[in-house]
């Protein structure tokens, strides 16, 4: 299976911007690709403000990844902030390339920021099932919670979309490496850079590991497409 993965900036709070930007990177490669990987809240970065920027199901984002998936011919993968019953979640949708979609709630929500206070964390475990791999993808601070990805399912992939902070990069490096070596499976770390409006810089560090716990990529701190 070949992978995109998105490391690039998020504009503070503005979807228009974001999809523009992410648009422009991923319609920027020709190469073929099956999935493509973009960062958590790529709509908007990691905000605490979900009435500001909360989409629907039916709404512009999610018919842009739709979209994108159809046009690319590859499954898409991204989290962003979704307003349903009430109650905002922090959604990781998987699309397919056909336009079907699968989702995934954030399980664990990062209460030194507060998103425990503003989002409804999931319950549910997500496995998805695309071109004969099984990928299990999940969400920044599930990544610190080894239990909830326990491969129980016998994944082949797991995948890690985030906010991560630079001061906390030496974590990440170590628990995406953990995770692949207990799980016995390929683990795919994907993050933001750039500075957002709280002052919290990112770095990156988006990566592949083997089962091993070797590099298939090894961390990039640059704006750019990796494959």
């Amino acid at each position: 299976m070949k992978i995109a993965l998105i490391q690039t900036s998020l504009a503070w709070e503005n979807p228009i911007e974001n999809r523009s930007h992410l648009g422009q990177k991923i319609n920027g490669f020709m190469e073929d690709v099956d999935l493509i990987v973009l960062p958590e809240m790529l709509s908007s970065g990691f905000t605490m403000n979900p009435k500001t920027v909360a989409e629907t199901m039916a709404g512009e984002t999610v018919l842009w990844l739709q979209h994108l998936a159809k046009a690319k011919n590859a499954a898409i993968t991204g989290s962003l902030v979704i307003e349903e019953n009430g109650n905002y979640y922090n959604r990781l949708i998987f699309v397919f390339p056909d336009g079907e979609m699968k989702t995934y709630d954030k399980r664990h929500l990062f209460s030194l920021a507060g998103e425990h206070q503003c989002y409804t964390a999931g319950k549910d475990k997500l496995i998805v099932e695309y071109k004969g791999f099984k990928i299990c993808p999940l969400v920044c601070y599930d990544l610190r919670f080894p239990v909830f990805s326990r491969n129980t399912e016998d994944y082949d992939v797991l995948v890690y979309l985030a906010n991560w902070p630079k001061i906390r990069t030496n974590a990440w490096d170590i628990l995406l490496k953990a995770r692949a070596v207990e799980n016995m499976c390929y683990t795919i770390g994907v993050n933001r850079i750039g500075t957002d409006a709280n002052n919290h810089e990112y770095i990156g560090h988006s990566q592949a590991v083997d089962f091993l716990g070797d590099y298939i990529m090894e961390p990039k701190e640059t704006d750019g497409v990796f494959l």
